[in-house]
């Protein structure tokens, strides 16, 4: 890979906290060696010993991390708009199950490479998922050039052990890969469909080959009556009890939380995913997200899978967060605009303990993206973080790079073949809806 060099600018390092003084962006350049960013500054900054072999003069766009998706379902791009405007047990036993236990390796590697192509084209470099046939996943990833946490969903019972032996078969073969572009989590899909004896062996085997956890928890009010019912405890008090936070959890949706329940998920440092659209659409509740972020629990941002939201777009999500927080609480102060976009890259990347992704820094991963602000809903300039919020959208983005790689330029992506893409995914879902 060559040495880049980005300048003229806008750029937005999202190194800050929220009550950090100084200026959140700034006009300036960036400098890439390698899969490395080795210099963020003003115009002009960048070391004279540092040789361009490539220049983009960015004038009228700005610079940001790469999004992180942390929590979805990457081939349910499959099932989109196949199962609309139903509650959440409903959606799942009658429209969704029986639709993907007809899947097959090859549905989930085309539904996946769908997926990568519209999170690319919106500005995510990132993404955890959660899913079945995870060698394809991982291959799909592998040839798109992306970045992804994988995690091969469990279900406990009898095929439970099953699971987690290609989970751990994926860790073996794909955990790492590329310098960490591909890494592994173990997937027990949720305490409701995995018993808290199989979950311990999870937990066992997640300390064995020293992996984090990604897991569905306390999403719906049935979930948390169902655990009370069975066990007598609420979902997180039931996961504290057993040891299932001694070990880096990633937990997606985190609806029902008691304020106990935060604190002990600050308390274990639980990374938490906010999926505001898909919690809306399939009515399941509002996240206590303020509360969680008081408490310091990181709280990243997920779409969930296209079958429940119905779209990747992540500006999308950060605005939906935004805005419900504020009408929820009425309170226009709460959740601003900075802290949802720290959502969606910097905690992104920590939720999926990715050490040197989601900040523009020197020796942080080149993980960047270019966004086209001469456009009609994106001026006045009066505050660029708000306008990525509220008024960005995702055909805005103009350039995606992943590890120092460019893989989307002026807004096309240059690893895949967009036209054999849909092409693939109209004969799956013409088999698998016939």
């Amino acid at each position: 890979m060559a040495n880049l060099l980005i300048k003229n600018c806008i750029v937005i390092p999202m190194e800050k906290n929220l009550h950090e003084p100084g200026e959140r962006y700034f006009v300036g350049e960036i400098a890439v060696a390698g899969n490395r960013i080795v210099h963020v500054g003003p115009v002009g900054t960048v070391p004279r010993d540092f040789k361009a072999e490539r220049v983009l003069d960015a004038a009228g766009k700005v610079a940001l991390p790469g999004l992180v998706n942390a929590h979805t379902h990457a081939a349910m791009t499959l099932l989109r708009s196949y199962a609309d405007d139903l509650p959440l047990m409903q959606w799942l036993e009658t429209r969704i199950w029986p639709l993907e236990a007809k899947l097959t390796p090859e549905d989930v590697y085309w539904g996946t490479k769908l997926s990568i192509l519209e999170m690319l084209k919106a500005g995510v470099t990132t993404f955890a998922d959660m899913y079945f046939f995870m060698d394809q996943v991982a291959q799909a990833v592998q040839e798109s050039g992306m970045r992804a946490s994988l995690s091969r969903g469990i279900v406990g019972g009898d095929r439970g052990l099953q699971a987690l032996e290609e989970s751990e078969a994926l860790a073996e073969k794909w955990h790492g890969f590329e310098d960490g572009r591909i890494t592994v989590m173990l997937g027990p899909h949720a305490p409701y469909t995995c018993p808290p004896d199989f979950l311990r062996t999870v937990i066992g085997k997640a300390k064995e080959l020293e992996l984090g956890i990604h897991i569905h928890l306390a999403e719906t009010a049935d979930e948390v009556e169902t655990i009370k019912s069975r066990y007598g405890k609420r979902p997180v008090e039931l996961m504290e009890e057993i040891g299932l936070f001694e070990v880096p959890v990633l937990a997606a949706h985190c609806v029902y939380l008691e304020p106990h329940e935060i604190k002990i998920l600050s308390d274990y440092k639980v990374k938490a995913v906010h999926n505001p659209e898909s919690n809306m659409k399939l009515a399941s509740g509002i996240a206590p997200v303020p509360e969680m972020l008081e408490a310091g629990v990181t709280v990243a941002l997920g779409t969930d899978g296209a079958a429940s939201n119905n779209n990747l777009d992540l500006f999308g999500e950060m605005r939906a967060a935004a805005l419900l927080h504020k009408v929820n609480k009425l309170d226009s102060t709460v959740l601003n605009s900075y802290q949802a976009l720290q959502m969606a890259t910097k905690a992104g990347a920590q939720a999926l303990g990715l050490t040197d992704v989601g900040i523009l820094k020197a020796g942080y991963k080149a993980d960047i993206i270019l966004l086209d602000f001469e456009k009609p809903h994106l001026y006045p300039r009066h505050d660029v973080v708000a306008h990525l919020v509220y008024a960005m959208q995702a055909s805005d983005v103009d350039t995606v790079m992943v590890d120092g790689r460019i893989l989307v330029e002026n807004g096309q992506v240059l690893t895949l073949d967009e036209q054999e893409i849909y092409q693939k995914i109209r004969e799956c879902s013409q088999r698998l809806t016939s």
